[in-house]
């Protein structure tokens, strides 16, 4: 009767081993984000993801900016008066913060000394310009925003800034592969279960148990990860998890990008402060003096003996310097009509279905090529383990 027991228990023993080694090599996927041991050996861990972030980084960022995301052409929806009509207000009190601040800089004593009506005259009169000021400023971007923005080098700061959100895109994008291939590990492990039941129970060698064990591990583990990419077309009413969920995965993915990566204020903090920052500022510094210019042209020679050349000059200096700095607050006011605009999120999901499949394979593939065998080799260890406790239980 105990051997009955015994055999009818080694399946059920090996389904559970065959679940319990995906769920390990799945966490060992993702975490720890820090590397935890004794540092430069291999005595100690640290998640695939976390640890290959910066080739992951790469090989997103670029795929991102060949194939998903082309900057002229999300900036091309932007419609200039639209976007000057959401900044109306919001361009009203900046641009009377900007001249009150740069009159009382440059010229405290003509300032102070003018009626309260008159300094709003002067505050009215450089506001009438603002919107012309937008719609120029978008126009200009429309044909150059590619020398302005750099999609690449803003994915690849966002995710280097925040290397969570690398493992959180994959994690996200994979949850229902990662389900399948523990899911997996039950249905395998128990068919191999069967198998190791008769070969012990013609054999009854102790070597069969951890050998088996061994095999189950490392088995179920390479199979569960070989079929959620293969096979890439469908094949006898069969297709690669992964790539059976293509649509899913295009909406998914883009969605996260969109609210995670390239957002409206990443976008604006890496025109401001990114390595092509100079550009933006020489266009805004450009049109501000050109606005300012038309709004005193006609009392230019009143203007220049009551101020001075040198001195105007320098006060539109210092308000393109003012505009450049407030730009994050003014633009927040027209975030929500930007960011449905440029449709990021929808615009991926699009471009995502014309990939090939070997294309779309290398958003997640990435994730385990490298270092898959390590996933594979724990699974064989653990299940040697079992097997010698089995045979420990069974003596």
């Amino acid at each position: 009767m105990a051997d009955w027991v015994v055999y009818v228990a080694m399946p059920f023993v090996a389904a559970a081993l065959g679940y319990v080694t995906k769920r390990i090599a799945i966490e060992m996927m993702f975490r720890p984000l820090r590397f935890v041991g004794i540092p430069h050996t291999f005595l100690g861990w640290q998640g695939v993801v976390p640890r290959n972030a910066e080739r992951m980084i790469r090989i997103a960022a670029e795929m991102l900016t060949t194939r998903l995301v082309d900057a002229r052409e999300v900036f091309a929806r932007v419609d200039p008066d639209r976007l000057a009509h959401e900044l109306e207000t919001a361009l009203l009190v900046e641009v009377d913060a900007i001249t009150r601040s740069v009159m009382a800089r440059h010229h405290p004593g003509l300032w102070e000394t003018l009626p309260v009506l008159a300094q709003d005259v002067i505050v009215k009169q450089v506001q009438a310009g603002a919107p012309d000021a937008v719609r120029k400023i978008v126009e200009t971007l429309h044909d150059t925003v590619d020398q302005v923005l750099d999609i690449k080098e803003l994915a690849v700061d966002v995710l280097r800034r925040d290397p969570a959100l690398m493992v959180r895109l994959i994690k996200d994008v994979s949850r229902p592969e990662m389900a399948f291939i523990a899911r997996s590990g039950i249905y395998f492990g128990f068919a191999l279960g069967v198998v190791q039941t008769l070969v012990w129970a013609l054999t009854k060698q102790p070597l069969v148990l951890p050998l088996f064990g061994m095999c189950i591990g490392w088995f179920t583990d390479w199979l569960a990860i070989k079929l959620v990419f293969f096979p890439r077309e469908r094949r006898f009413g069969f297709q690669g998890v992964f790539q059976r969920r293509r649509d899913e995965v295009a909406e998914q993915y883009g969605a996260l990008v969109a609210r995670e990566v390239v957002t409206v204020p990443n976008i604006l903090d890496s025109v401001l402060n990114g390595p092509r920052a100079d550009r933006l500022r020489a266009l805004v510094d450009r049109v501000v003096r050109e606005t300012v210019d038309n709004q005193v042209r006609l009392a230019r020679p009143l203007v220049a003996t009551a101020i001075g050349s040198h001195r105007l000059e320098a006060m539109k200096q210092d308000a393109a310097l003012l505009a450049v700095e407030r730009l994050p607050d003014t633009v927040r006011h027209a975030e929500a009509y930007l960011a449905e605009t440029f449709d990021v999120g929808n615009t991926i999901a699009g471009k995502m279905r014309d990939l090939t499949r070997v294309e779309y394979e290398e958003l997640l593939r990435p994730a385990f090529r490298r270092d898959e065998w390590k996933l594979i080799a724990v699974g064989a260890i653990i299940g040697f383990a079992v097997g010698e406790l089995q045979v420990l239980l069974l003596h």
